[in-house]
């Protein structure tokens, strides 16, 4: 999935139909105007529930490879619409398969489950309340990066989706995957273990897509052909030396300094070392674990930290850079350091040609909010790059925001984080959309 051409996809041009623009594309999607409208009432006609789902899941969150409840509640909704549901899947995934009357492809949809060790602040009247125990702590949970509204939202899809089976020509995989944010430390999970175990191998879809809502104007899809979310490589630095008190600094090792040292290094081997013209990156140094009293020089440090970008050969730069300036600082020091990486997820983005197929659908959903095909680029990271490295995919941001404003606005992952419920129903429309487009088309 990485290293995607970034070629800008072709649009149809309605203006010769005298259309207005979209319009074209968009009604070609579906063969009457009546079944438009079919659509449309489907799709209003969920909405209420898909807001009574997320608000229930929201008010009941659950973190990595726990979503117990969650999953219970998806898989109920799926059998009662007669779909061929599996449970249990990375864990506590759940897939639901809908098979239409006539043969066709097969085009996956997928949302993610899972909460975050995060005390909410909005004040909502279904706020979360939870605690769960994480990394060996009890902790607050939330919802703060909307993966309720995608569960909700994939909830909802697949209902009009299902009333519509009679009209499908091919089949529709629905992917509700754990842990997107991360399988707790000494575990498994998310879109790396779903593949690994084969779950999307019968039947095997030959398309997937997902959104994501974000801060932004209410409506507003964001989607860019080639990469759009960056990879993300977790670093792990363990520097040894000799303790000593911190009044004779000379009789020891001064880790401290030598941490510091490390992490300007990587200021400076990120923006001159590297390229940042042709792939943006970062390197960061989040936690730093050293010592306990103001007065001894700790003999051990362990630095944490992340690497990202939007090339497999930069992260392969960068890490020979890491591993050469932490080996040479150390060295300068007395010290010695072990440097480990990780790989977290790669590079999230859309495939150009699948992008250009399904443009006139997301489109339609956008309406008047639009759709912006040149999206920046996201330092974010997302574990449907593990899906997308096997299947070609769509990976595009919804603005969901009340009352936006830039800059001002909460974001993912912040307690204050919430969203505009009239996004649900715009989602759900731009998941069935996108569906009977890439179904009926000619991709």
């Amino acid at each position: 999935m990485t290293n995607l051409p970034r070629r800008q996809p072709a649009i149809c041009k309605p203006a010769v139909l005298g259309l207005l623009p979209g319009m074209m594309c968009a009604w070609a999607l579906l063969s009457t105007p009546a079944q438009a409208q079919s659509v449309a009432a489907r799709v209003s006609a969920v909405e209420s529930k898909v807001v009574a789902w997320r608000r229930d899941i929201h008010q009941h969150p659950e973190l990595s490879n726990r979503e117990t409840r969650t999953a219970a509640l998806v898989a109920e909704h799926l059998k009662s619409l007669g779909l061929e549901v599996r449970t249990g899947i990375a864990k506590t995934g759940v897939i639901g398969v809908l098979r239409g009357k006539r043969p066709g492809k097969v085009v996956a949809l997928r949302a993610d489950m899972d909460a975050l060790p995060v005390k909410e602040q909005t004040g909502l009247p279904f706020a979360s309340q939870v605690t769960a125990e994480y990394a060996g702590k009890q902790v607050p949970v939330m919802h703060a990066c909307g993966h309720d509204a995608h569960t909700a939202i994939l909830m909802g899809a697949a209902e009009v989706l299902a009333g519509m089976r009679s009209q499908l020509a091919g089949t529709v995989v629905f992917v509700f995957q754990p842990a997107e944010e991360g399988a707790p430390r000494g575990e498994q999970g998310g879109a790396k273990l779903m593949m690994e175990e084969g779950a999307l191998n019968d039947p095997r879809p030959e398309a997937i897509f997902a959104l994501h809502v974000e801060p932004g104007e209410v409506g507003r899809i964001d989607v860019r052909p080639g990469p759009m979310l960056s990879s993300d490589t977790m670093m792990r630095i363990e520097l040894q030396g000799r303790q000593t008190h911190a009044a004779r600094p000379w009789e020891g090792t001064d880790l401290i300094n030598l941490s510091a040292d490390i992490v300007k290094s990587f200021a400076t081997l990120s923006a001159r070392q590297a390229n940042v013209f042709e792939f943006p990156n970062v390197v960061s140094v989040a936690s730093i674990q050293a010592g306990l009293r103001g007065n001894i020089l700790p003999g051990d440090a362990l630095l944490l930290g992340t690497i990202r970008t939007f090339d497999d050969q930069r992260v392969a730069d960068l890490k020979r850079l890491i591993d050469t300036s932490v080996d040479g600082l150390a060295r300068s020091y007395g010290a010695t350091a072990k440097v480990e990486f990780e790989e977290g997820t790669l590079v999230t983005g859309s495939d150009p040609k699948l992008l250009e197929a399904i443009l006139p659908a997301l489109r339609k959903a956008a309406g008047k909010a639009g759709v912006n095909t040149s999206a920046q680029l996201r330092a974010a990271a997302e574990d449907f790059s593990y899906f997308e490295r096997d299947i070609p995919g769509v990976y595009y941001i919804i603005g969901a925001t009340p009352n936006y404003r830039p800059g001002l606005t909460p974001a993912n992952h912040s307690p204050l984080f919430d969203i505009d419920e009239s996004v649900l129903g715009i989602g759900v429309n731009a998941q069935v959309l996108t569906t009977l487009q890439y179904l009926n088309g000619k991709s």
